[in-house]
């Protein structure tokens, strides 16, 4: 195939798609407009607009294309990743993602058995929950001042709601009977509420799942200073003087390799691929891929009693939206953030004279907080590549006798929580294979002073590199339970307001 004409020079190169990526495109397309940016994704374009969540293509055989089309470079086909899979030992993938060929684990060691990424414009944001609860207590970032702003601005970016299921009829009750278990001394911010979603409900009763594609918005999409160029791997930051100076990208159509000046560039791969790129470049700060940290999945269903009955023409299968998506956050004295919604009622044996009230089947999720260490790290060397030639990922993870106490407590509470809202099904929780979570945190942390401890600043500039910043879960760090993609961006404001102000 022939080549693509990439720019020579640009004010800011941006690497990967995903809503951190986007998210400084966004910012300097409204601060600094002038700016020229480039944006390069390893990934095809699999959905319209670009960066669009796959939940929103109708036709399920192409909504499958996508999934198939973002899992990366190695074999694609069908993924079975569930809790019945996990149990029988099936190292397996959700779809839209693909995982560490190896290195995930090493002897003696728990390791990340299911870390995941995906490959395509949008990121993982083309295939995630849309779980946006902010962080609580010891989740918070404290040393950033102005956090609570940031997170109204990731918020806005991402577009959270927290109505879209507000016509759910179960939703209010599971709600209430959560809170009757759950918020005894809490605060109102951290009583049983509605889950703060990236989805908004069309004119028409459709929902619409936020990906990249809002994030960039219009103000991206339509600035003519902004290229995206997907299928691009960047291979290389250029540092000349103790400065970011550009990238060196190959064109995964034509296989050539182009040169391209910045002023800025932003590394937002993810918290596995970023420092990978970093350490490529001769970017090796000492806390480059540690103090790694996933959130331990507990997992249980519950069948609601009690519900009243709804109409004739109700589904009895798929994912139909009665009981919406509840939240009980997390607290210091509770270290685990709960994520409680409706099952698929179908797959559910339970006896035949007793049938399901479509909806009743509720699953229930706590994630939790991790000890953070140093040497849960993610590493690289000169031995070992990816599927794109790249130095591979390979992890060091151990959970500690407190994370186990941890997550022992909260397969206590989710059966409590369970039997809360009605009638457990199974004889007991599943806790999931690490890495399931997807919440990978930490290897490019964030910190008030170049002591070793952290990879950047709290404009996510990285230590002894001006003009190279970092964005993305892996910028995040505290120890949380949350879903952490509403932290990241509101981390990722700060960076690229700091980066439109240079360019003022």
């Amino acid at each position: 195939m022939s080549a693509r004409h990439y720019p020579a020079q640009v004010d800011v190169v941006i690497v990967g798609s995903g809503p951190t990526g986007s998210a400084y495109a966004r910012i300097l397309s409204e601060r600094a407009p002038g700016a020229t940016i480039a944006m390069f994704e390893v990934g095809p374009t699999v959905s319209e607009p670009p960066g669009a969540h796959v939940k929103n293509i109708a036709d399920p055989a192409a909504r499958a294309r996508a999934q198939v089309a973002s899992e990366g470079p190695g074999e694609r086909g069908e993924k079975v990743a569930n809790p019945g899979a996990a149990k029988a030992g099936v190292r397996g993938a959700r779809p839209g993602t693909f995982l560490l060929e190896d290195g995930y684990a090493f002897d003696g060691e728990d390791g990340m058995p299911v870390a995941a990424m995906s490959s395509n414009v949008g990121g993982m944001a083309s295939h995630w929950t849309g779980a946006c609860p902010r962080p609580n207590d010891s989740e918070r970032t404290d040393f950033v001042d102005d956090l609570d702003e940031l997170l109204d601005e990731g918020d806005r970016l991402l577009g959270v709601t927290r109505d879209a299921f507000d016509s759910a009829p179960f939703g209010a009750i599971v709600r209430e009977r959560l809170a009757a278990a759950v918020d005894a001394g809490r605060v109102d911010a951290t009583k049983v509420q509605r889950m703060p979603l990236a989805v908004h409900r069309r004119d028409d009763g459709r929902l619409v799942w936020s990906g990249s594609d809002v994030v960039l918005g219009d103000a991206t999409r339509e600035n003519p200073c902004f290229s995206l160029f997907d299928e691009s791997l960047v291979m290389r930051v250029i540092v000349e003087d103790g400065r970011a100076a550009g990238v060196v990208v190959r064109d995964l159509r034509s296989g050539e390799e182009h040169r391209v000046a910045a002023r800025f560039v932003v590394v937002a791969a993810d918290a596995l691929r970023t420092p990978q790129l970093l350490w490529a470049s001769g970017v090796r700060p000492a806390a480059l891929g540690r103090y790694l940290n996933d959130q331990a999945q507990v997992v249980f269903a519950s069948r609601l009693r009690d519900m009243p009955p709804l109409a004739e023409d109700a589904p009895t299968t798929g994912l139909a939206e009665y009981s919406g998506v509840s939240w009980v956050p997390f607290t210091d004295d509770m270290p685990f953030h709960g994520q409680i919604m409706q099952l698929d009622a179908s797959p559910i044996a339970l006896a035949e004279d007793d049938p399901v009230v479509p909806g009743s089947i509720v699953g229930l999720g706590l994630f939790c907080a991790k000890d953070l260490r140093p040497d849960d790290r993610v590493v690289f060397d000169d031995d070992h590549v990816d599927g794109y030639g790249m130095p591979a990922p390979r992890i060091h993870y151990r959970l500690t006798a407190h994370d186990h106490e941890v997550v022992e407590r909260a397969r206590r509470e989710i059966v409590r929580l369970a039997e809360a809202i009605g009638d457990p099904v199974g004889d007991r929780p599943f806790t999931l294979p690490l890495g399931s979570s997807l919440h990978y945190q930490g290897s490019t942390r964030m910190g008030v002073a170049d002591d070793g401890t952290s990879v950047c600043d709290l404009d996510s500039e990285v230590w002894g590199v001006s003009g190279l910043f970092v964005a993305g879960n892996g910028v995040i760090p505290t120890a949380t339970a949350c879903n952490p993609t509403v932290t990241s961006v509101a981390l990722a404001v700060r960076g690229a307001r700091a980066i439109a102000a240079s360019l003022a």
